[in-house]
């Protein structure tokens, strides 16, 4: 196969992807099973990394909630959107700092979409609820999307709408979706807490009225 380059034509990754599959459409098992090779290296080294990031309430439960997805690289629990330069959780959960409890989301593009993403936020939180989460209350634990760039805003703005309007709610949905702010990453104690803990996990999910409430809503 023969590829010419002229004038300001750019040999790109993306020209050489459509050539390969141009390649199956060859009579010849082993051509097609050389060029199925192909194309799965090539498909691995245009992976793109992203990293979302959501509040929810208890950062427990959102963290428990995409760590096991296909195509979730991390969640890692934390905050964001606070004035003060720093955060912790002593001055986060007393609402002393102005920073939302979040999981920060690392995902391979290429296997989850930020869109999925958004769909399963949604089914994990109560997005009317303009106090808080649950029985956690207070500015640090209400609902939030924090976005990266201006697609990312576009895609969050149109999957709140989509949720609204669909009328699945009796009220309307609260959640803000503002710019991403700096990240700090809670206490290690916080990290993976549904796993080193899960008994408490679970009491505190039950008890909080979060898991009857997904079950109820989402059934």
């Amino acid at each position: 196969m023969r590829i010419s380059i002229s004038g300001d034509s750019l040999f790109t990754p993306q020209i050489l992807y459509i050539s390969l599959l141009q390649l199956l459409k060859r009579k010849g098992e082993q051509m097609k099973q050389i060029t199925i090779i192909l194309l799965i290296m090539f498909g691995s080294l245009w992976a793109e990394e992203k990293t979302a990031t959501f509040g929810g309430g208890c950062f427990w439960c959102i963290e428990a909630a995409f760590q096991p997805v296909k195509g979730v690289l991390s969640a890692e629990s934390g905050y964001m959107g606070g004035e003060a330069s720093t955060a912790n959780y002593t001055a986060v959960s007393q609402g002393n700092s102005g920073h939302y409890e979040v999981v920060q989301v690392r995902y391979n593009t290429n296997i989850i979409s930020y869109k999925e993403l958004l769909d399963i936020f949604w089914r994990n939180i109560d997005p009317t609820d303009p106090l808080g989460q649950f029985a956690d209350k207070g500015k640090q634990y209400e609902s939030i999307i924090f976005y990266q760039d201006d697609l990312e805003k576009r895609i969050a703005l149109a999957s709140k709408k989509t949720l609204d309007d669909s009328r699945k709610f009796d009220k309307s949905i609260v959640t803000k979706i503002e710019q991403a702010k700096e990240f700090y990453p809670a206490e290690e104690y916080h990290q993976d807490y549904f796993k080193k803990n899960s008994l408490h996990y679970q009491l505190y999910k039950r008890g909080s009225g979060r898991a009857g409430y997904i079950e109820k809503t989402w059934k």
